[in-house]
């Protein structure tokens, strides 16, 4: 049985490197783990919360992608360590759907990343730490179609008609309408996006989120602007979230950053559940990265950050509160299992 194991892992090896040489566009599948483990430390107004301090494994996710034919490609990841019953399977699949190509068109179906804007919003949960009120209440994979314009090489502009965000186990009959424009211009990159989406059956909040990065070599800003408005209420500046962090890489190896955060609710309305109202939180940090290895089959990250957060949270089950710090200390592994070419 050993020698059939080790043989069968050798099998896999060779077709493994096979494919490797003629690289990931002609990848017919190729099926990744990535998993992240961390120590973590909590305090709330200097007492240490005890059930969440200590060693925790963050994520652990399986993930597949791949190439049927030149223009038809697929995608899925599913976290295994998130909570499901055998009826809702895919409260913990991130996402798995097909994409095809047609000229400057691509048109995907499946369950999807809600296309809201923001570099927070849009880098993997696993390579994020002290995030914004916004960020930890956001529903963000949902099941729906979109369709993508390729206006030059560098701005694509994306339609997307999914299920709502917010709908509950009693009405799955409420969506979501989003807009977004992805540039790539040098050193500015945007990800900006316009959402109607209803919180309730014929109830709508409005989202205008500016997600900006800019790039100077070594160093990257990237800052987040959203405003949510909804019927009978003023529409600027009175429910709305700021990020922002600065980076700086001296190699490529190591990453030092800082963050900050600010979100505010106050609005009178239910329409917004992500940010309730009579929240006004700000949160500050930062903390380093160290990637001793980085190739196409494996990367290996460990991680270090301290965040602090004061103000009013008006959701109690939210990490950040007033006068909540967080230590955190960990890694991160990626590891290539296996890839077939076409």
């Amino acid at each position: 049985m050993k020698g059939v194991v080790c043989g069968t892992l050798m099998a896999l090896g060779i077709l493994c490197a096979d494919a490797q040489e003629h690289g990931a566009e002609e990848a017919l599948l190729k099926l990744q783990v990535e998993t992240r483990i961390d120590y973590q430390r909590h305090w709330l107004d200097g007492t240490t919360v005890k059930d969440n301090t200590g060693f925790e494994g963050k994520y652990l996710n399986i993930r597949a992608d791949g190439n049927i034919t030149d223009n038809l490609s697929y995608s899925w990841r599913q976290r295994l360590n998130k909570g499901h019953d055998d009826r809702t399977f895919f409260d913990a699949t991130d996402w798995v759907y097909l994409n095809y190509n047609i000229d400057r068109w691509s048109l995907a179906g499946g369950k999807q990343v809600v296309a809201i804007g923001g570099w927070e919003y849009d880098r993997a949960p696993i390579d994020l730490y002290g995030c914004s009120v916004f960020w930890n209440n956001i529903p963000c994979y949902q099941i729906g179609a979109s369709a993508g314009y390729h206006f030059s090489n560098a701005d694509k502009l994306t339609f997307q008609f999914c299920e709502s965000p917010f709908f509950n186990s009693e009405n799955r009959d409420v969506y979501a309408y989003n807009l977004m424009w992805n540039g790539n211009h040098g050193w500015f990159k945007s990800i900006y996006s316009v959402n109607l989406i209803e919180y309730a059956p014929g109830r709508y909040i409005n989202y205008i989120a500016l997600g900006n990065r800019f790039s100077f070599e070594k160093v990257a800003l990237e800052l987040d602007v959203m405003n949510r408005a909804s019927r009978h209420q003023a529409f600027f500046f009175k429910d709305m979230s700021v990020m922002g962090e600065i980076s700086y890489r001296p190699t490529e190896k190591w990453n030092l950053f800082g963050k900050v955060t600010y979100d505010v609710n106050k609005t009178k309305t239910n329409a917004d559940m992500c940010v309730l109202p009579g929240t006004e939180l700000k949160m500050v940090g930062g903390g380093i990265e160290f990637t001793p290895l980085v190739n196409r089959n494996h990367l290996l990250r460990f991680h270090a950050n301290l965040f602090y957060s004061w103000g009013k949270n008006a959701n109690d089950a939210d990490l950040m509160q007033n006068k909540t710090t967080i230590v955190d200390i960990g890694v991160k592994w990626n590891m290539n299992l296996l890839s077939f070419k076409r």
